[in-house]
């Protein structure tokens, strides 16, 4: 076990920036990850930023996880949380089709304003407790990932939460891997056997 780094330690911080419509479960999944606890009303979200020290593969690091709103009103601000993001959490609903619809969106939405042509990202479907209200199919998602080459995740913010750390690790580990196939090194960390793959 890794031991809590002194405060004074030079530590990577990664902004991590969750994004998707309104209502699929953007705050569950990040309010889940840093207090471990599940919050059961839906309260519409402006922007929301939480921070804490995190061990993952045995490193310490900072995150910087901001929770975007999903309104669409709120889209121009959207668009300035993520020119500072590392990595993002596109999430969906899997009983929300047109939650699901608006992946695209969100990805390209990304890719214009990084001005890049792949960015670490990774494809959450959420809600995957509420089995007998699910309208998109775990292969439909897997496609969709394919597609945009990204890696596929299906979370539940609900207790007992269903791959809520390893969703906020994976983008890490993939921030971590794009670093070192860029630099050869990177100061963000060393790649983890254990990360998420491609589908």
């Amino acid at each position: 076990m890794a031991t809590v780094p002194n405060q004074n330690e030079n530590l990577t911080t990664y902004k991590l920036v969750v994004v998707g419509d309104g209502g699929v479960g953007k705050s569950a999944l990040t309010i889940q990850f840093f207090q471990k606890m599940f919050v059961e009303e839906y309260d519409p979200t402006i922007e929301d930023s939480y921070i804490q020290h995190t061990d993952i593969d045995g490193q310490w690091c900072i995150l910087d996880v901001l929770d975007t709103a999903g309104q669409e009103e709120f889209s121009a601000m959207r668009e300035q949380y993520m020119r500072t993001g590392d990595g993002f959490l596109i999430v969906y609903s899997v009983t929300d089709r047109a939650s699901y619809d608006h992946v695209p969106e969100f990805h390209d939405l990304i890719l214009r304003v990084k001005d890049e042509t792949q960015f670490p990202a990774l494809l959450v479907a959420n809600k995957v407790d509420l089995v007998h209200q699910r309208v998109v199919e775990e292969d439909e998602g897997k496609e969709m990932a394919r597609q945009f080459q990204i890696p596929y995740i299906e979370t539940s913010a609900k207790d007992p939460p269903q791959n809520v750390d390893k969703a906020f690790q994976d983008i890490v580990r993939l921030i971590r891997q794009q670093g070192l196939q860029q630099n050869g090194t990177t100061t963000g960390g060393r790649e983890s056997k254990g990360c998420c793959q491609v589908m």
